[in-house]
């Protein structure tokens, strides 16, 4: 059995939540989706849990942060190319996000952050399967090797 990944976040508005999460072509589970939390499917083995803040609350004594204005969790996510990781983030500014921070491009990783309207924080990348495999500094050489 693998080990399945549930992301819970903070939102003021289930409805908004699920509508931006749907425009990113996410799918919400409705077997696991009330009037307190929706349930997003990333993909086979990573979910979010959008959970009213209120809802939230129930599951821990502390107190729940704003994402607007402090940072509990950032929510990478690996993607095929750096193509995908432009689609993902225009896909998130269409649908009402925005982007907090500049490209990142460090020649073997490239990524892009975005925030979902009630400022989670996401930041799609892609890595260069030599550098994922081997590391970065292993793959800076390879690519010195192939430029002699």
């Amino acid at each position: 059995m693998s080990t399945k990944i549930f992301v819970n976040l903070p939102t003021t508005d289930l409805e908004r939540a699920k509508a931006f999460y749907s425009a990113l072509g996410w799918e919400i589970n409705p077997n696991f989706t009330d009037d307190n939390a929706a349930c997003v499917v990333i993909d086979d083995d990573v979910y979010l849990m959008i959970l009213k803040r209120e809802y939230l609350a129930t599951f821990t004594d502390k107190p729940i942060s704003d994402p607007r204005t402090s940072l509990q969790v950032e929510v990478a996510l690996s993607r095929e190319s750096r193509e995908d990781v432009d689609a993902l983030v225009e896909k998130a500014l269409a649908a009402g996000g925005t982007e907090p921070r500049d490209v990142q491009d460090y020649g073997f990783m490239y990524g892009r952050t975005f925030e979902d309207p009630d400022g989670n924080l996401f930041a799609p990348l892609y890595m260069d399967p030599v550098a994922a495999e081997k590391g970065p500094e292993a793959f800076a050489a390879e690519q010195e090797g192939a430029t002699a």
